[in-house]
């Protein structure tokens, strides 16, 4: 197995990445993206989850996953990595993450994607990989950087038509979660990027402003 050239760290950021492999879509339908959404937000920690198919269902009914305060209270407690921003596409997928301890982010991406793999091949009656290769990571070295960043991340789906110039209202990004309401709470840890600014419509400001468009290692 080829050695990663990003060596995760706690207390480190990361942005994470991935597509589906030979460019296919990862995500068909909403229920795809909201059970992606669940893994990211709560394989935070190595407490296992049951019923995903009803907790997403749940969601699907009514826009809330059905998970207990106590239940979520111990993935925060017990957590391994802490998710900043996402924003899932058609054929891929890009997270910022904060690896908390030593080994998180490996085991947290191996059971994210493992878990969302075999739904998508058992629903979608296929075989073999989903996701093309490893997921890619690239190391924030510093706030200006986590900003540009998370800026570049929550202005992805302008690559969609529909949600041109309306990014913010894009239902599988972690925007609408930094300039309206954190949906998540302490699942989503917002105020790193928000807190530096005087609130939700000064942080969209920047976003829209940033000019962001790639990030390079």
């Amino acid at each position: 197995m080829p050695t990663r050239k990003v060596q995760f760290a706690p207390g480190e950021h990361y942005h994470l990445y991935g597509r589906g492999v030979a460019k296919q879509k990862l995500f068909l339908d909403t229920r795809d993206y909201v059970r992606f959404l669940f893994l990211i937000l709560y394989f935070q920690s190595p407490k296992p989850i049951y019923n995903t198919s009803t907790i997403v269902s749940s969601f699907i009914k009514h826009n809330r996953f059905n998970v207990t305060k106590e239940t979520i209270e111990k993935i925060i407690k017990n957590r391994i990595v802490a998710l900043v921003s996402f924003t899932p596409m058609p054929n891929h997928f890009h997270l910022i993450v904060e690896e908390t301890e030593e080994g998180g982010i490996s085991t947290y991406m191996q059971k994210v994607l493992v878990a969302y793999a075999n739904y998508f091949n058992a629903k979608y009656k296929k075989s073999g990989h989903v996701f093309q290769g490893p997921f890619q990571a690239v190391h924030i070295k510093d706030n200006r950087q986590l900003l540009y960043t998370s800026a570049y991340i929550h202005r992805n789906s302008r690559e969609l038509r529909k949600w041109k110039n309306k990014e913010v209202s894009y239902p599988w990004s972690s925007y609408q979660d930094c300039v309206k309401e954190n949906r998540w709470g302490k699942l989503l840890k917002t105020d790193l990027l928000v807190g530096q600014f005087k609130n939700g419509k000064e942080y969209d400001k920047y976003v829209k402003t940033s000019g962001a468009k790639e990030v390079k290692s």
